[in-house]
């Protein structure tokens, strides 16, 4: 299939769970801080893996994930409901740290770039005091 006609459904599917989960899923386990980052939909069009971001502990993460996992038939239905395609993907939901692990890189350079900053500071005071 057209790599471009699945990024479009990809898209389309990832605009549609995003809107499940701001709007319709009322499940109390599902956190507010949910996001919707990328969805890979299978050239079969069988499979949508729904990679989603939350922010908080990772019992907020499990709990997420547990919610949205029994909350898979609804979100399926309404998936076909709102695109037309002859077969409706089934999600698979999975925990994007993503975002968290770009947060712990910056902080890392950061630090370094301090030490270094630091570092070359000391050095100028030496070479003055010679």
């Amino acid at each position: 299939m057209n790599d471009k006609r699945i990024n479009r459904i990809s898209e389309e599917v990832k605009r549609v769970v995003a809107d499940l989960i701001l709007n319709d899923i009322k499940d109390p386990r599902i956190s507010k801080m949910a996001s919707v980052n990328r969805v890979v939909v299978t050239k079969d069009l069988k499979y949508a893996k729904i990679y989603v971001s939350v922010l908080g502990s990772e019992d907020e993460k499990s709990d997420t994930l547990k919610g949205l996992e029994s909350a898979k038939g609804y979100i399926r239905k309404a998936i076909g409901d709102k695109i037309s395609l002859r077969i409706t993907p089934e999600p698979i939901f999975y925990i994007d740290d993503s975002i968290e692990h770009a947060i712990y890189m910056t902080n890392l350079i950061k630090k370094v770039s301090n030490e270094e900053n630091v570092s070359i500071e000391q050095n100028d005071g030496d070479s003055e005091n010679e």
